[in-house]
């Protein structure tokens, strides 16, 4: 059987007590450091948690940033795509109208021409004529009549076209 003596009592004495004094210097202390580690496990993961959300939240935010700015290099590049075909557009006109005034230009010149190249040739036409009239003739007829005859005669070749000339 058990032999209760004073070693035993005084050991269980011992024992409770260190027991006790564990419990209150030790025991509270370490489950309080448990549980502060435990509080700050959770505070860290509820943070590591927001700032994942908040991390997801500002990802969309620049994702649609980024297409926001995509949508408008492109409305850009379309509005100076077009501001370059009308400029296109405006300069060929200008070098259109250009050219029909140029052409217009020269077409009244080119008449011009021509119709003092005819003056000039019926002039001589008619000094011609003239000269010859004479010599046929033998005699020289005023000035008048001889301008008046010939004027008649060319008249004549405008009318027919004779001697194939495009008077």
């Amino acid at each position: 059987m058990i032999d209760l003596n004073a070693t035993l009592i005084a050991q269980i004495i011992n024992f409770l007590l260190l027991v006790a004094l564990l419990t209150k210097f030790a025991y509270k202390p370490l489950m309080k450091a448990l549980a502060d580690r435990q509080a700050k496990i959770a505070d860290s993961l509820n943070t590591a948690e927001q700032e994942r959300a908040e991390a997801a939240k500002l990802k969309l935010e620049y994702q649609q940033q980024l297409l926001e700015a995509r949508t408008q290099a492109q409305a850009i590049v379309d509005k100076a795509m077009r501001l370059a075909e009308q400029t296109k557009e405006e300069i060929l006109e200008e070098a259109r109208s250009e050219n029909a005034r140029l052409l217009k230009t020269a077409q009244e010149e080119i008449a011009r021409e021509r119709e003092y190249a005819l003056t000039q040739l019926r002039t001589e036409v008619v000094a011609l004529s003239m000269a010859a009239a004479s010599k046929i003739i033998g005699q020289n007829m005023d000035t008048a009549s001889n301008a008046k005859l010939v004027a008649d005669f060319i008249e004549q070749l405008d009318e027919q076209k004779v001697g194939g000339l495009p008077c």
